[in-house]
């Protein structure tokens, strides 16, 4: 039986309680930015803070909260998720990647300092997401933490995140497949979301088998279906609604599920993923409505 979703109210109370608690994290994690080296400390906490949905986070608390895992174990993971998902942000935007300017509705990190700060800001975020992992809540065993530092570098590698960009820069001005384009978007975008929900239910009681699976194909759907939707609006809506530059892959001749496709068949395989996520989500049980949420959140999205 098909668990119904929560209130929208319940859920946006929730999310905006993650978002506010993950914030707070990712300040106390950061470096002061009147702590030397300044301008790259400062750089960093501008890339991080103030702005980004937090999808990865709150992915990590939900499937958290379908294990019973403490807030405490949670708030690590999602900075160090986020904290991921900020440097590639910066190195993405770089002349070298896809020179962009804006980004979250302000200048991109090199645009707000300059080239070298930016490049050295997405390392040292890199590698404050694992510093994050090893560091924290006693009660986390060492066993988990390497777990977790493992989860996050595949999917941040060259069998993941890094390597799914690697393929997009490989692919601009080429036809791809289907086949090919969703190779690429389980790497570059799905990876790192499939890696926060495994490590927010990993720090919690264990799976079932039969649960284990389910959770995975959830999150490989939620993981294309937040590109296939991100391919919709950029195409459909406009800078100030995106808060960076709208029309950009189709400027910069890169392949997207809606120049594969076209924008009809783009918009029923973003239905077709979120019925196979609220399917697998289903098979969770009570536990899964946070996760229910999330995935219309993501396909519901403006931004």
């Amino acid at each position: 039986m098909r668990i119904e979703p929560e209130p929208a109210g319940i859920f946006a109370d929730w999310m905006a309680e993650v978002q506010a608690r993950t914030e707070r994290a990712l300040e106390r994690i950061l470096p002061c930015a009147q702590v030397a080296p300044q301008r790259l400390h400062a750089a960093m906490r501008y890339a991080v803070l103030g702005a980004g949905k937090r999808v990865r986070p709150l992915l990590v608390h939900a499937a958290g909260a379908l294990t019973g895992a403490a807030a405490a174990s949670l708030d690590r993971a999602a900075c160090a998720v986020e904290l991921i998902h900020a440097y590639s942000l910066v190195h993405d935007d770089l002349p070298c990647m896809d020179d962009d300017t804006l980004r979250r509705g302000r200048p991109t990190c090199h645009v707000e300092f300059d080239l070298a700060t930016a490049l050295l800001a997405g390392d040292a975020l890199q590698s404050a997401a694992f510093q994050t992992l090893c560091e924290g809540p006693e009660h986390i065993e060492p066993a988990l933490r390497l777990d977790l530092v493992r989860l996050l570098a595949q999917a941040a590698g060259s069998r993941g995140m890094a390597g799914g960009q690697a393929i997009d820069l490989a692919s601009v001005g080429s036809a791809l497949s289907v086949e090919e384009l969703e190779f690429m978007h389980i790497h570059k975008t799905g990876a790192l979301i499939r890696a926060s929900v495994k490590m927010g239910a990993r720090l919690g009681a264990g799976l079932e088998a039969g649960a284990g699976a389910a959770l995975d194909r959830y999150a490989r759907c939620a993981g294309l279906l937040f590109q296939v939707v991100d391919d919709l609006l950029d195409c459909e809506s406009n800078t100030a609604t995106l808060g960076k530059t709208a029309g950009k892959d189709r400027e910069n001749d890169k392949p997207t599920y809606v120049t594969v496709l076209g924008t009809a068949r783009a918009r029923e395989l973003s239905r077709e993923l979120l019925d196979e996520a609220l399917e697998a989500a289903d098979e969770l049980g009570p536990g899964g409505e946070r996760l229910i949420d999330l995935a219309r959140f993501i396909v519901e999205r403006k931004y």
